[in-house]
């Protein structure tokens, strides 16, 4: 698992959280997390345990990006910029981004399976979900998910770049 994150922070210019025990316990976590759920969600949030729902926060998370760009750190900070690694800034803590009716739909898994199945994620779980195929117009990645990512992994552009793509709308004749 740190050899994941170690490899994910090198390929976007970032760094590991430089206190090795903290970071420790943030890779347990995720290591945890992967064990419980199937993927590594983000430590420091509530997963609900249903994939789709909870692909934005699977690490790296949808709002590493913007979190690290803003802040010099993820919202865990996992992922930090140079200066913070470095200690030419401090780690402070991060706002959350994600969505209120995503957090609220993962603590809706507290209550147990059933809960969750008709509070939190009714639409996936019966099939209708509202998942929509994304590209980004700047470089043309595709996406499948609710919502488009805050920042296009591959070119950086902003959330605002992405556009739904239409199936089926073309007939012949």
């Amino acid at each position: 698992m740190r050899r994941r994150a170690e490899s994910d922070a090198r390929s976007r210019g970032y760094y590991l959280n430089p206190d090795e025990g903290f970071l420790k316990d943030l890779i347990e976590g995720l290591k945890r997390n992967e064990e419980r759920y199937g993927y590594p969600s983000c430590p420091c949030r509530l997963a609900s345990g249903v994939f789709d729902f909870d692909r934005d926060i699977v690490c790296p998370c949808d709002y590493r990006d913007p979190d690290v760009e803003e802040f010099g750190a993820c919202y865990c900070a996992l992922f930090v910029n140079k200066e913070a690694f470095e200690g030419k800034m401090p780690i402070t803590p991060v706002p959350e981004r994600r969505p209120p009716e995503k957090q609220a739909g993962a603590s809706g898994a507290m209550a147990g399976p059933s809960s969750l199945q008709t509070v939190a994620v009714p639409k996936l779980e019966e099939g209708r979900s509202e998942m929509k195929l994304w590209y980004c117009k700047q470089c043309g990645y595709v996406v499948f998910r609710e919502e488009p990512p805050y920042i296009c992994p591959i070119c950086k552009a902003k959330k605002e770049f992405f556009a739904p793509i239409s199936i089926g709308a073309y007939t012949s004749g």
